[in-house]
């Protein structure tokens, strides 16, 4: 049996586009979170967010980063074609006033794939 040139490219071009289009391929928005684990009532701390993604790219980029404390919107980042973010990876720091244990939450999104889900962090007073 005889593969033609333009068989053998379709081929290739599907394989192709399977490959990139998977969803276990996809480069989806990462974020760590550090911070202390342990704090004094009333203490100032600072939370650095890590966010991990192939690239920033003007066609493939992070998207947004937020940052939540006890489910308060704590801090806010939004990128676009025209605004990138610096670098791959990057980071963002927030400064939280601890009153009582704390449960931080933050995520990530990439414009074309979303992330990866949210991770969390919990600070203890003591």
């Amino acid at each position: 049996m005889k593969l033609s040139a333009l068989g053998i490219v379709m081929g290739i071009v599907i394989g192709v586009g399977f490959l990139v289009s998977s969803p276990a391929l996809a480069d989806k928005a990462a974020v760590a979170i550090e911070a202390p684990e342990n704090a004094a009532q009333g203490s100032e701390v600072t939370i650095r967010i890590t966010v991990t993604h192939n690239a920033n790219t003007t066609r493939h980029y992070v998207e947004w980063v937020k940052v939540w404390v006890n489910n308060q919107e704590l801090g806010k980042w939004e990128y676009t074609s025209s605004n990138l973010p610096e670098g791959v990876p990057f980071t963002r720091e927030v400064k939280f006033k601890v009153g009582a244990n704390a449960e931080i939450k933050a995520e990530a999104s990439c414009n074309a794939h979303g992330g990866k889900g949210p991770a969390t962090f919990r600070i203890t007073v003591k």
